[in-house]
């Protein structure tokens, strides 16, 4: 696709950098790198997912998607069913070779050295390295042109018992998850604040007793 700027500003508002604007373009990120497994007919394959995201808190819903073309699309618009597997940072490499080579010609399990693992709802495998699991049904499939969307209701979750706390929260900031951004892996770096600290009343400082 092309990325031949059509209009540079002439000036841009103090503090904001000018901008270059291009023809219309996929460039959302980050974006999750996810591990999606799924199974039909007793075979069983990974599908590397960037292009992903929770749709709807109630009922918790989770939209993939695929181009057709795909072997997992097949195995997944067959089953109906679906597991987002969310892998940590060390498994980068395993994660970009599922989305390079086909699972119509290579066992992907056993190229990337993962292991597959019973769900409780679905009969898609999880992943046993990856550090949480979403297993969901298909609820609805919309071909939007080069890819079809998958809106999978979230039937059931796994999390890895090292990643809870003393007081069983679920500590993702441990897992050191992986991140894709404009055709490059990351690795999440520190922790910037938490939902609502920007309107966060801070603690008034304690005044100091005079003896």
């Amino acid at each position: 696709m092309s990325r031949r700027p059509f209009h540079r500003p002439r000036a841009a508002p103090a503090g904001i950098s000018p901008k270059v604007r291009w023809d219309p373009g996929c460039l959302l990120a980050p974006a999750p790198a996810l591990l999606v497994s799924c199974r039909a007919d007793d075979k069983s394959n990974l599908l590397t997912v960037a292009w992903a995201g929770i749709a709807c808190s109630d009922p918790p819903t989770l939209a993939i998607a695929i181009r057709p073309e795909r072997f997992s699309y097949g195995l997944i618009a067959q089953s109906g069913e679906f597991v987002a597997n969310i892998p940590p940072a060390t498994l980068a490499r395993a994660v970009d070779l599922c989305g390079c080579i086909s699972g119509r010609d290579r066992d992907k399990w056993a190229a990337a050295g993962l292991t597959e693992e019973p769900a409780a709802a679905v009969r898609a495998p999880l992943v046993r390295e990856c550090v949480l699991h979403l297993e969901c049904r298909v609820v609805e499939r919309l071909a939007l042109g080069s890819h079809t969307l998958f809106l999978g209701r979230i039937v059931a979750v796994a999390a890895a018992e090292a990643l809870l706390d003393g007081k069983g929260r679920l500590a993702l900031e441990r897992a050191g998850l992986l991140a894709y951004a404009h055709g490059h892996y990351y690795a999440l770096g520190r922790q910037l604040g938490h939902f609502g600290f920007s309107v966060r009343k801070k603690p008034r400082p304690k005044e100091s007793r005079r003896s």
